[in-house]
């Protein structure tokens, strides 16, 4: 068998409005590049840990929790806070009732982008529940869902508690340690504002020394890559038009093929994220499709051949669709596998062959909807249609 495509897996190239994969025949590394559009600027973490700025156009190779990196496809959303690491007039803003104390010093420490550009937040309270103080940002949002998210250590040798909390209320505490966190926490259905961190009196700690980083607030039930902010809200654009045109007939055939997937969805929020490899000419008259679809978890396969409509359907509930899941799906003639984690987990039998070969890949549907919004870290073709043993080893 021939591996004749490869994206990922530990090796990546990108540049201004390409991620590039390589075909491998003869053992000849070919470039095959990802058309790629987000018209803003974005973040990722690069292989030392650091969060870097990435240029609008650029694809993100991100390293979160993944030594191989990673590509970050996520949809667009609005830090809403104005300034998102300082605390300044008509931005983030210290508060507090009763018998308290609190200092910020903007700019004091080293954050997690390697700039001296985090906060230092000193408080104290007194012993009753109504001594509080803490920093905040009063924001409107709407009655949907709102994430709010933030970096923070503590500034002494031992770990620290503060809450996080909307409105005042809705509070969750968390501990701090001396390495850098990001922290998140959602509020469902719920108008959000004044939202921020603080700490209370009679808790555990009512003397807090701790340094605060890149706050954000985000309409939407899950946190997404920092977006930094001075002076006012920010939006990072989606990134949509991700598809590749193969350059030959051979890498995808009509009569038999395998395709490797490992991937992580970034929330199981039941919406359509689909892979498309389709047919030039009519892209429904041959293809098929990886897709994330409306349902918990849910993994399914479908494909369209020869003039008909869709034939063959495959599907599979996932463990966790945010976690990393290894898949394949190949078809030898009519016969059709899908192997997930280790498992061969579903086998159909299609009512038509495809009378053409597939030659494009997209992160999307067909109609350049249903964006995939996830982590890619590896994406694979063999020129055959692999046995069980070989599908369950590629995906353990």
């Amino acid at each position: 068998m021939a591996n004749t495509f490869k994206f990922g897996n530990g090796n990546w190239a990108v540049k201004d409005g390409y991620a590039l994969a390589y075909n491998d025949e003869n053992n000849n590394f070919k470039p095959l590049p990802f058309d790629f559009t987000r018209a803003s600027l974005a973040t990722t973490l690069n292989r030392q840990g650091l969060i870097e700025t990435v240029g609008s156009g650029k694809p993100r190779i991100d390293f979160l929790n993944n030594t191989d990196g990673h590509l970050l496809l996520e949809p667009s959303r609005t830090n809403k806070y104005p300034y998102s690491n300082q605390s300044v007039s008509g931005g983030l803003q210290t508060f507090g009732t009763g018998t308290r104390t609190i200092t910020v010093t903007n700019n004091y420490a080293i954050s997690p982008d390697g700039s001296q550009n985090a906060m230092r937040m000193v408080a104290t309270c007194g012993s009753t529940s109504s001594d509080r103080a803490g920093l905040r940002d009063a924001i409107s949002m709407s009655s949907a869902s709102a994430t709010l998210s933030f970096y923070a250590k503590s500034n002494t040798s031992s770990s620290q508690t503060v809450s996080v909390h909307f409105n005042g209320s809705n509070k969750q505490t968390i501990t701090l340690t001396t390495e850098w966190q990001r922290f998140t926490y959602t509020l469902t259905s719920a108008t959000t504002n004044n939202a921020g961190v603080e700490i209370i009196g009679g808790s555990t700690d009512t003397s807090v020394d701790v340094l605060l980083f890149g706050f954000q607030l985000e309409q939407g039930s899950y946190a997404t890559s920092y977006i930094p902010t001075e002076g006012s809200s920010v939006t990072r654009s989606a990134e949509t038009g991700i598809d590749c045109l193969l350059p030959n007939e051979t890498i995808i055939n009509n009569s038999t093929a395998t395709v490797y997937l490992e991937f992580e969805a970034l929330v199981n929020d039941l919406s359509n994220r689909w892979i498309s490899f389709e047919e030039l000419g009519v892209p429904t008259d041959n293809m098929f499709e990886i897709r994330l679809s409306a349902g918990s978890n849910l993994l399914q396969i479908v494909t369209r051949s020869s003039g008909g409509g869709q034939d063959v359907v495959m599907s599979e509930t996932l463990t966790d669709i945010t976690a990393n899941n290894k898949i394949a799906v190949n078809y030898n003639g009519l016969n059709w596998k899908l192997a997930v984690n280790g498992t061969i987990a579903d086998t159909e039998t299609a009512a038509r062959l495809f009378n053409d070969n597939i030659e494009k890949i997209k992160f999307s549907r067909n109609t350049n909807t249903n964006h995939f919004y996830g982590k890619v870290k590896d994406l694979r073709v063999y020129n055959t249609a692999l046995t069980d043993t070989e599908l369950q080893n590629l995906t353990s």
